[in-house]
């Protein structure tokens, strides 16, 4: 694994973590307003995550 690739893994895993981090501040009110559920927090940051590097 090159440098740049382990810098955008890490980076990759860093906005995850963010993303889980909001998500779960939400109430189940306002995840359910966005049409989510406490169990697809980490399936929607995973995948927002990964936009982000592909686009």
């Amino acid at each position: 694994m090159t440098l740049k690739n382990l810098t955008s893994k890490i980076s990759q895993w860093r906005r995850y973590r963010v993303s889980v981090r909001e998500l779960s501040r939400l109430s189940d009110r306002e995840l359910s307003d966005l049409g989510l559920g406490r169990s697809d927090i980490q399936t929607v940051a995973r995948q927002a995550a990964r936009a982000r590097f592909e686009a």
